[in-house]
């Protein structure tokens, strides 16, 4: 699991489950940010994502627990960048 995955899940969360637009946001592609998932989903050995087709419908509730510690770990890794970056 790596923080680029963790923000990827992150921002399709900010973007309503809208791939295509939380691609945008993290300046890369809708079939990267899919690989990114995929491959966290497969690293954790759950789905994240609930899908139907090409659809992303909403977080499972393993999905929702992750994100909320992904959102906890992002914003503690940007109070401590934040901190180095003005020492």
């Amino acid at each position: 699991m790596t923080l680029k995955q963790l923000r990827f899940l992150r921002e399709i969360a900010r973007q309503s489950l809208n791939m295509s637009k939380a691609a945008v946001v993290l300046h890369t592609t809708q079939p990267g940010v899919t690989r990114q998932i995929q491959d966290l989903e497969r690293e954790l050995d759950i789905e994240l994502l609930v899908r139907r087709k090409n659809r992303v419908l909403g977080l499972t509730e393993a999905g929702e627990a992750v994100l909320a510690s992904a959102r906890r770990m992002l914003d503690e890794a940007d109070r401590k960048s934040t901190r180095l970056n003005s020492s």
